[in-house]
């Protein structure tokens, strides 16, 4: 790491949505900014599922009232991607990608940001990390097989293999249905004993049918207990069955990086939903000079917030630091 650092009256930590609308806000308000992102750009959306489809129409998916044109009304992971890219290189912003921020430390005017290529001084930071880095853990045993994974992406990859996909929200249905549609044999393990209600309304009908008919397999009520190279063992209100398997697919859900927030003092709230402590009308943190933004004010409930009800904390934010 470089002895010098570099000096700039705005840091924002994170090049999603809504760290790119923080950044247009700032250019808009002649405030110099840099947004430092540890992976790609919007590095979430990138890691959705190839296929994938949003629930959202366009226009709440747009930032700075920049028009968002999809080829239907709800856009899809790719335009979503090269939305945003057009985004931030018409805005200019200045943005520093796979570059991860590692410590933020407070000295006595300012903040030392530590990343992983860099040391930097701001007068503020902008927090806006979303929750898409912490799968939620199955803590059990073979969790750690490389047959296993958190995150799903091409469909193609599991071709005529023996899939279980444990989870009912929308992230397992795109799952189950794109893997079975590749040719893959199916199965699902469901916690509760439904698909969930917040499924796609256009998707969730086909799921059920696709289990109704038999051609995926689905256990409600159920439970994985172990994963073995070769199999896996289920816990069913029917009692424990063993399959044979070659891969897993996750999709438990995420969390957001709480503990990064401790580590530069801010403060969460004592209830197990754990938001950060901020002013709703400055989105400015317990720690002063320190602001929020995106989901990650919502703490462990990661389903309140959105890209089209974040897009005000970047001008409420930006109001203040400009002095308006």
């Amino acid at each position: 790491m470089a002895i010098s650092s570099h000096h700039y009256p705005l840091i924002i930590i994170g090049a999603g949505p809504i760290g790119l609308a923080c950044g247009l806000e700032a250019k808009k308000a002649g405030i110099e900014h840099l947004i430092l992102e540890k992976g790609t750009l919007v590095n979430s959306l990138y890691h959705y599922p190839v296929n994938m489809t949003f629930f959202s129409t366009s226009e709440r998916l747009e930032i700075d009232n920049i028009p968002f044109v999809s080829n239907n009304a709800k856009p899809t992971r790719n335009e979503a991607l090269e939305y945003y890219r057009r985004v931030a290189l018409a805005g200019k912003l200045n943005i520093r990608l796979f570059e991860e921020v590692l410590r933020v430390t407070k000295e006595e005017q300012h903040f030392i940001i530590q990343s992983s290529k860099q040391l930097y001084t701001a007068d503020h930071i902008i927090v806006c990390t979303g929750f898409y880095d912490i799968p939620y853990k199955l803590q059990v045993p073979g969790e750690e097989l490389p047959k296993v994974t958190h995150y799903y992406g091409d469909p193609h990859y599991y071709a005529f293999q023996k899939v279980l996909v444990i989870g009912a929200q929308n992230s397992a249905v795109d799952a189950a249905l794109e893997t079975w549609r590749k040719g893959a044999e199916v199965t699902m393990v469901v916690r509760k004993e439904e698909i969930g209600k917040r499924v796609k309304y256009w998707v969730r009908p086909d799921i059920i049918n696709r289990i109704e008919e038999g051609s995926i397999k689905a256990y409600y009520n159920s439970t994985v207990t172990a994963i073995r190279e070769t199999e896996v063992d289920i816990q069913t209100p029917d009692g424990l069955i063993t399959l044979p398997n070659d891969k897993v697919i996750a999709m438990t859900g995420y969390q957001p990086n709480l503990d990064f927030l401790r580590s530069m003092g801010i403060q969460l709230s004592d209830d197990e939903v754990m938001y950060p402590l901020i002013n709703p009308d400055t989105h400015e943190s317990s720690v002063k000079n320190i602001f929020l933004a995106g989901v990650i004010c919502g703490g462990m409930n990661t389903h309140r917030l959105f890209i089209e009800n974040s897009r005000e904390h970047a001008v409420k934010i930006m109001r203040v630091l400009s002095g308006k």
